[in-house]
């Protein structure tokens, strides 16, 4: 179908009959029961209905009494936990809702279900085969338990090394293959019944400030924005993409060329901007599915507006869907006054709630029983603990890890030269703050085992050839929320006033590994050894281990410039 058709279609058309249509493709039956259901609300009803919930914070009980759209249920390593939340969450919902995940993989994102990479390990494995059956594990879990929407596949663009919420939660730099995987993602994921939100609109990646923290903008030109974002969200949209989430992301260039002035709204972000949902992605991407906001709660948000004045805008500006609440009482109420205002259209509120519908229609989740819609927790044990499962992690683990640089042969280790080995990194904080750390247990266990002797840095007593055979850095900080920046943190891993200026590679044989954030040869670009293993998953880390040993071979291509733009970090 042709762009300009397609843009035609998204300006003429009704919403209830571009059901019919790409990507949703609805029966007249189907359309049928959208019509009754939308009908049947009352103005409340379908307020509440634009609200997706995250269960963080918030009693299941009341979020389930406020009829939303669906639910995000925080992931817990505890599978009957997790079953009961989803089951109540489906089974006392009177109309279908959607049960929504963020499926990208990586040690920031474990729960009871088998641990994935994240998508920068996918890419540096860059075997289709390899990822897609690693999807199907994922997808096949995530399916048993009810999910049905994914906000993913991130398809931002590793630009800005100094990015610290990008890095290990895209496909790398490459606009060709973070296409191929993202669309590889979505249709995996649609295959099992789990539609997809690709992200961040309009772009993330060249910025390095983080929007959780604070509105970023995305600075190309329309013309550079084509060719990078526009391509590949146009990329999925010809696919079948069913849904975008709308970022907290300014575009200013576009909108200088749309004849905005130099003024604070030239940095509108997309999450209050018509003209980036509209004009720009329903009309000249000919985008006819559904577009969520990014989280609501985030500073790029709140920083740019008051509550009260963007809770209503969130829809108004071409969002159909209002991700989590601050407080859920409150922003009913925002929402609800901004539409006795005018400050929210009642077209605006019908489009939205019939396209939420369609949505779920396309899913089929309003002819399906609670038993199809999520199994029997002895069922999914059983399919976790199939040991195929287990193995397509692995083969993302093995395949990925990359040896940037040894420019003195250090590897492998052995322990006529290695057995005294100093430890320098700090266990990760979870994705979201308060979470538990994340040691790395199984690559130091596993040394351990085989004979090395490690010991944490002492500040007291820091390592010298008369204590210490080998250093190695463990740094498995992913990228997330929160953090601002990722850098080696010499103060914090090497403390004291000596210390932290110390470099110990001309005396002692040195290796970094990082299990997360894959730029840390901006701070440290003359260790002697690198290695990226994007993600802090058990499996990552035993396949550094098998590699530190000689025990297999390094196979990963770097999907980013590892060294981060600093041209003596090669040698």
């Amino acid at each position: 179908m042709s762009e300009m058709i397609q843009s035609a279609m998204c300006t003429s058309m009704s919403v209830e009959t571009s059901l019919r249509q790409f990507p949703f493709l609805l029966s007249e039956k189907d359309v049928a029961w959208v019509r009754r259901t939308r009908d049947g609300m009352s103005t409340t009803e379908k307020i509440r209905q634009l609200f997706v919930h995250i269960s963080i914070g918030h009693n299941v009980d009341e979020l389930i009494a406020s009829r939303p759209a669906g639910f995000m249920p925080v992931e817990s390593p505890e599978l009957e936990s997790m079953w009961n939340t989803n089951h109540a969450f489906l089974s006392r919902s009177e109309i279908p809702p959607f049960l929504c995940q963020d499926m990208e993989g990586g040690g920031n994102h474990r729960s009871a279900l088998t641990d994935m990479p994240n998508q920068l390990a996918f890419a540096a494995v860059d075997d289709m085969a390899t990822c897609e059956a690693a999807l199907n594990v994922m997808s096949r879990e995530a399916a048993s338990l009810g999910f049905n929407w994914s906000f993913t596949p991130c398809i931002d663009i590793n630009h800005n090394t100094h990015s610290a919420i990008v890095g290990t939660r895209s496909y790398g730099s490459n606009v060709e293959a973070i296409a191929r995987q993202s669309l590889l993602h979505m249709q995996v994921l649609r295959k099992h019944g789990i539609a997809t939100a690709a992200k961040h609109w309009p772009g993330e990646g060249y910025d390095a400030r983080d929007q959780h923290l604070v509105t970023t903008m995305n600075p190309l030109s329309p013309a550079e924005w084509k060719k990078a974002f526009g391509f590949l969200y146009k990329n999925l949209i010809d696919a079948g993409l069913l849904s975008v989430m709308s970022a907290h992301i300014s575009l200013p260039r576009y909108a200088a060329q749309h004849g905005i002035p130099d003024s604070l709204e030239r940095y509108r972000p997309a999450t209050l901007s018509r003209l980036l949902n509209q004009t720009l992605l329903r009309e000249e991407l000919g985008f006819n599915g559904l577009v969520v906001s990014d989280a609501t709660p985030m500073a790029g948000l709140t920083s740019f507006s008051a509550r009260a004045e963007h809770v209503p805008q969130v829809i108004e500006s071409g969002c159909d869907v209002f991700l989590f609440c601050i407080d859920v009482q409150a922003d009913f109420q925002h929402m609800e006054n901004g539409l006795r205002s005018g400050a929210l259209s009642e077209q605006r509120l019908e489009d939205a709630v019939t396209r939420i519908l369609g949505m779920k229609a396309a899913l089929g989740l309003h002819t399906k029983s609670i038993a199809d819609r999520m199994q029997d927790i002895a069922s999914i044990r059983t399919q976790i603990a199939n040991p195929q499962h287990a193995a397509a992690s692995r083969a993302v683990a093995d395949l990925s890890v990359t040896l940037v640089k040894d420019t003195k042969s250090l590897l492998p280790l052995n322990l006529s030269q290695h057995r005294r080995i100093t430890w320098i990194g700090k266990p990760a904080p979870g994705f979201l703050p308060g979470m538990a750390d994340m040691p790395l247990s199984t690559l130091r266990d596993g040394l351990l085992a085989a004979g090395f002797i490690v010991t944490d840095f002492d500040p007291q007593n820091p390592p010298a050839p008369v204590n210490t055979d080998l250093v190695l850095y463990a740094l498995p900080v992913e990228s997330s929320l929160g953090k601002a920046h990722i850098y080696v943190d010499w103060l914090k891993e090497q403390p004291g006033l000596m210390n932290v200026m110390s470099r110990y590679w001309h005396d002692i044989a040195t290796v970094m590994v990082s299990f997360g954030h894959p730029y840390y040869l901006y701070d440290a670009p003359r260790v002697p050894c690198y290695i990226n293993a994007y993600s802090s998953t058990a499996d990552s880390q035993a396949a550094v281990l098998e590699r530190l040993l000689g025990h297999a071979t390094f196979t990963g291509v770097s999907p980013v410039d590892a060294f981060a733009g600093v041209p003596d970090a090669r040698y």
